[in-house]
């Protein structure tokens, strides 16, 4: 019995039994993976810090550290004296703002934009909604710690529509195919957007369809054709679209 009284004494009050401590702080120059290791880099200096995730859209890390070797404080110390990626703090009731445009190419006119708006408006999270039929995009601000851009996609989807990544800049473009069902399958995503130039891809099962944007400065409509058929996806260009929308 004072054995292992002894041992569970020495479990809780050793180094390598020490609680570990979480913390999320909101970083407003994270935007992107690149970020993401650059502030992985600074903080993984100090002692003690276990494991570091990310959330891009939130702008948020979760820390997990070992508090007899590092606090709070030292990591956002830390984080301050990179200049760019400082901390604040996180709360799940903060509003997080954030905007992002969709194109659809498969969004052809006012009762396409208005089913969409439909649907969307009455989401949890969902503050504005800017539908631009003449570049079939929508623009979508939303509340980043209410919903997400994956669940908006989603729903898009549901819907109908293949949504992929809208940028107003010359050297972005995009493209759109029809695909066999049995290819609308996160497997095509994955050959896709390691593709030259790709820089986001949706499939729709319900539309059997394959959405993509793309650099046009790395490839063009031609050549992303080319490369897509040539990773085995049996894509075709859809002939002139007849809306029946009701």
């Amino acid at each position: 019995m004072r054995s292992l009284l002894f041992i569970l004494f020495s479990f809780l009050f050793s180094p390598a039994g020490a609680q570990e401590e979480t913390i999320t702080v909101r970083i407003k120059g994270m935007k992107c993976e690149e970020c993401g290791h650059k502030v992985m880099v600074a903080v993984k200096q100090l002692p003690g810090i276990e494991s570091m995730r990310f959330d891009y859209e939130r702008r948020t890390s979760t820390i997990v550290f070992d508090p007899t070797q590092t606090c709070r404080d030292s990591i956002e110390a830390r984080l301050a004296a990179t200049g760019r990626y400082k901390a604040s703090p996180y709360s799940p009731s903060d509003t997080i703002r954030r905007g992002m445009g969709l194109r659809m190419d498969d969004m052809h006119c006012q009762k396409c934009a208005d089913r969409i708006m439909a649907k969307l408006q009455p989401m949890e999270g969902i503050d504005s909604l800017s539908p631009h039929l003449d570049k079939q995009y929508y623009f979508i601000r939303y509340d980043a710690n209410r919903t997400c851009k994956a669940t908006i996609k989603d729903t898009l989807k549901g819907l109908g529509f293949t949504p992929v990544n809208y940028y107003s800049g010359s050297k972005v473009s995009y493209a759109y195919y029809n695909i066999p069902a049995e290819q609308t399958t996160q497997e095509t995503v994955d050959e896709v957007i390691i593709l030259d130039g790709v820089e986001d891809v949706c499939v729709n099962p319900k539309r059997k369809s394959l959405a993509v944007t793309f650099f046009t400065d790395e490839t063009n409509a031609d050549k992303l054709l080319a490369d897509i058929q040539a990773a085995g996806i049996k894509a075709e260009v859809p002939a002139p679209h007849e809306c029946k929308e009701e």
